[in-house]
């Protein structure tokens, strides 16, 4: 696996349009992790950290070569629908992380947290493609209790 990192989006929308990002940074991207799979003594599998809302991206991705991406905020604009993704792309593309919103993890209680953990994991594990784990890091201000209905909720149904 080759890890690549390239921020494409805030929380409400991408950071360049679409037609900017197919024009300057798409081509880029397509050559790289082309030059990647091909020079690879194996195959290898490229992990695409992106951040954001950054959905509408997910086609040229796949396109460009990415087979994993990280992390998937379900927080971010159109993101949360983790059902939707698993039927359009869940064939070509697994998602590392997403496993409960930040701010429920941090704030909501330990059933909506357990809840949440529940349907992100039914959405997403069918199949195979999905790699269960928080959406970027754990905070400081979680409380355990949280992070243990996070984690025994995973084991339970992951």
């Amino acid at each position: 696996m080759i890890s690549c990192a390239d921020d494409l989006g805030s929380t409400r929308g991408l950071l360049v349009s679409l037609d900017m990002y197919k024009e300057l940074i798409w081509p880029y991207h397509k050559r790289l992790f082309d030059f990647l799979k091909k020079r690879a003594a194996s195959k290898v599998y490229i992990f695409f950290h992106n951040d954001g809302a950054v959905y509408e991206t997910l086609p040229l991705l796949i396109e460009a070569g990415v087979d994993i991406i990280n992390p998937w905020q379900v927080n971010c604009e159109g993101m949360d629908d983790t059902a939707k993704f698993k039927r359009e792309f869940g064939d070509d593309l697994t998602v590392w992380g997403g496993t409960c919103n930040a701010a429920t993890l941090e704030r909501g209680t330990v059933q909506e947290v357990k809840d949440e953990t529940r349907r992100r994991v039914d959405d997403l594990a069918p199949g195979g493609g999905f790699v269960a784990a928080p959406i970027h890091v754990i905070q400081g201000g979680v409380p355990p209790e949280n992070i243990m209905a996070w984690w025994e909720t995973i084991r339970e149904f992951g």
